[in-house]
């Protein structure tokens, strides 16, 4: 599968050591590259979306965080890049789904890369896992790493917070250090869990009720279906109906 990205960055030398990173990784496909902000929002905003967005933070007339906000919904990812780690908790505002310090090395992009885009996985690489388990651990953040029985069932949903998640579930809510990527490949349909929204992920055994597109769940919260995931979601809806049958 091939994933189409654009680059923004006020400086053309970093623009062009990220290109060389990305035809490293055939996976990636360089669609456009801007050093100019105002330019690629007027670009950006009138295209189709794109899988992508690797922008830099500090840019004339308009910063990357700015320019991020614009445009968020016209790209699946958002890549934050900068070379200050003040910016740390703005990019987590913006619903960045990765952050990178400059400079940074060509492995540490391709480990971020995969972290946005796991490989796809083979079911021989599967071997030895207990697929029948309706459990695992994750370790508490907020409870010194303690390892906590988290069962498939009692979970509501899963939200993205940058580098961790925040899984709630029926009678609590655990923050653990992983990225929502990471945790999604066990949060399988079979298991009745749907991705409407880039930043969540949620069981459909406690959604209460849905409005337009926007999903209510048990513990009273609410999600607004994302614009790349428009047409899952109205498949999740036709599959899911009840409909009477026509008269004849």
């Amino acid at each position: 599968m091939m994933y189409r990205c654009v680059i923004i960055d006020d400086e053309p030398h970093a623009i062009e050591g990220l290109k060389n990173y990305i035809l490293k990784i055939p996976e990636l496909e360089l669609i456009a590259t801007y050093t100019d902000p105002v330019y690629a929002l007027q670009e950006i905003a009138k295209g189709d979306g794109i899988d992508l967005l690797i922008i830099d933070i500090e840019m004339p007339e308009i910063s990357g965080l700015e320019l991020a906000g614009l445009i968020r919904a016209k790209t699946d990812k958002l890549l934050i890049t900068t070379a200050h780690t003040k910016y740390a908790y703005e990019a987590f505002d913006i619903h960045a789904d990765g952050y990178l310090l400059k400079p940074y090395s060509f492995a540490k992009f391709l480990a971020t890369i995969h972290k946005l885009f796991p490989p796809i996985v083979r079911d021989s690489d599967f071997a030895g896992v207990h697929h029948d388990q309706d459990f695992f651990f994750i370790k508490s953040k907020d409870d010194n790493l303690k390892l906590v029985k988290i069962r498939y069932d009692d979970i509501v949903m899963i939200e993205s917070k940058l580098n961790y998640v925040m899984v709630y579930t029926v009678d609590r809510s655990i923050l653990t250090y992983i990225s929502l990527i990471e945790i999604s490949n066990r949060m399988t349909r079979e298991r009745g869990f749907e991705q409407f929204h880039r930043s969540f992920i949620l069981n459909n055994k406690h959604i209460e009720y849905i409005e337009g597109n926007t999903i209510t769940l048990n513990n009273g919260k609410k999600i607004t279906v994302g614009e790349h995931y428009k047409k899952d979601f109205n498949a999740f809806v036709n599959r899911s109906l009840l409909k009477a049958k026509r008269k004849s």
